[in-house]
């Protein structure tokens, strides 16, 4: 019989893309899940990994290939509301709460990542995927971004 997990207040989002459009949702979520007292965990991996690669963290945004039309707009409203990038909000969020960040090993490695201390300060741990499916299996609600 398999086994039964209870799920608790708990967001987990796997993050794969590295444009504007991905990561401020990632960021805006973790912050709203961490203000209202929810455990956070997120996992970067692929595209999304290398947007918290710490020489890629202040690059211009880019948008989505499938709304490159709306970049222009997108990145005007963004300036206008003064709104912080993306990887600011992922700082708030985890000084607001439990927010863990992690990066993936298996595309660390395929990008030639080789440690840690390639990645922003917010990243709390590498692991691979089986890990933080381990982590997150009780998360109520579950993303792929």
């Amino acid at each position: 019989m398999a086994e039964k997990i209870e799920k608790k207040n708990k967001l987990a989002i796997i993050a794969w893309s590295g444009t504007a459009d991905k990561l401020y949702p990632v960021a805006i979520l973790s912050s709203a899940a961490a203000a209202g007292g929810w455990e956070v965990e997120v996992f970067f991996t692929f595209w999304g990994l290398n947007a918290i690669r710490k020489e890629l963290l202040n690059a211009p945004p880019k948008i989505s290939a499938d709304f490159s039309e709306y970049a222009p707009a997108v990145a005007q409203a963004i300036m206008q509301m003064n709104f912080p990038p993306w990887h600011e909000l992922m700082r708030q969020a985890k000084a607001m709460g439990n927010v863990k960040v992690y990066a993936c090993s298996t595309t660390m490695e395929m990008f030639g990542i080789k440690d840690k201390s390639a990645l922003a300060d917010f990243v709390d741990d590498v692991v691979g995927a089986a890990t933080f499916l381990e982590r997150a299996k009780d998360a109520a609600v579950t993303l792929f971004i």
